[in-house]
């Protein structure tokens, strides 16, 4: 009884905490960012994964589990802008600001996420040599883009192997327990998805945190994805957006999906911020980074009079 009041608590807290802090304005400004870098995202991520497999096999797959969460003609709409993003330049200029470009695009996204959760935890970054602040986020939110090919490299040798070893059991074994392995993929899918959600949690912010504390909260999040990932499609597919929206309907769906995607990141990053203050090692800022406070005031601050 005890376990299950502690449960309520941190969740109320943490439902108290994401009304505070807004976060549903920063997932609506994450899913802003992300539908714009959408193309540059998954042409690095994509080719990644086209070292081992070819890209066309990489391509199929990415569209087939869009098409599942999303719906085929929101997949496809990705699909064209995957395809309209891999045009190739006519000249070395523009294949050289056509990189810059890409770069942008595909680590913005991180980038923002970094900036949110830094806002969630109540830290900052010190004020430095903007361009040495920008170009460490840059890059460490590139090392992320690439780790997420890593990561959708190895779902996809899983996944084929899963796939083999179950059709030849079948053909050797009529009787076999088919759903035994669809139970194990999809624990590998969710293994996979708190692996990523807990290098976000403990690399992307300007805080530390124990790698116990970012699993937990990582572990929560994942499972909370996957549930809304089902309510989302869902809801999605009984919503009636296409008579709505009419030719703009792919687009909103890509951007409720994202949306809704952004409210369980940062719901999940407040609830790993509660467990960790409340329950874990807690949460301090890096030796470049200072805790900002968030309090309601009367008075007018003597800082806001400089500014």
């Amino acid at each position: 009884m005890k376990r299950i009041r502690t449960v309520f608590t941190l969740l109320k807290n943490t439902t108290i905490a994401f009304l505070n802090d807004d976060a549903f304005k920063l997932s609506a400004s994450l899913s802003y960012y992300t539908v714009f870098a959408l193309g540059p995202l998954l042409i690095i991520v994509i080719s990644l994964s086209a070292i081992v497999y070819g890209r066309d096999v990489v391509e199929g797959k990415i569209y087939e589990q869009l098409s599942g969460l999303i719906g085929a003609g929101p997949a496809l709409q990705i699909q064209n802008i995957l395809i309209n993003a891999q045009q190739t330049h006519a000249s070395t200029l523009g294949a050289v600001i056509g990189f810059i470009v890409l770069f942008i695009g595909a680590t913005g996204v991180f980038t923002e996420i970094q900036g949110s959760i830094n806002f969630i935890w109540s830290v900052r970054a010190k004020p430095k040599k903007s361009w040495l602040v920008y170009l460490r986020n840059r890059l460490l939110s590139f090392s992320l883009v690439v780790g997420l090919g890593f990561v959708l490299l190895v779902s996809l040798i899983i996944n084929a192997l899963l796939t083999l070893l179950s059709q030849t059991l079948t053909k050797k074994f009529p009787h076999f327990p088919v759903g035994l392995f669809n139970l194990t993929n999809s624990l590998i899918i969710l293994t996979v998805i708190t692996c990523l959600f807990a290098v976000i949690y403990k690399v992307l912010p300007d805080a530390v945190i124990s790698w116990k504390d970012a699993w937990i909260g990582s572990i929560f999040t994942a499972m909370l994805f996957l549930l809304g990932k089902f309510l989302i499609g869902y809801y999605l597919g009984k919503s009636n957006l296409g008579v709505t929206y009419g030719a703009a309907a792919s687009v909103i769906i890509i951007l409720a999906w994202v949306y809704y995607s952004s409210v369980i990141l940062y719901f999940g990053a407040e609830f790993t911020k509660i467990y960790a203050l409340h329950s874990g090692e807690g949460i301090r800022p890096k030796q470049t980074a200072v805790f900002i406070i968030k309090r309601e005031t009367k008075e007018i601050p003597a800082s806001y009079l400089d500014t």
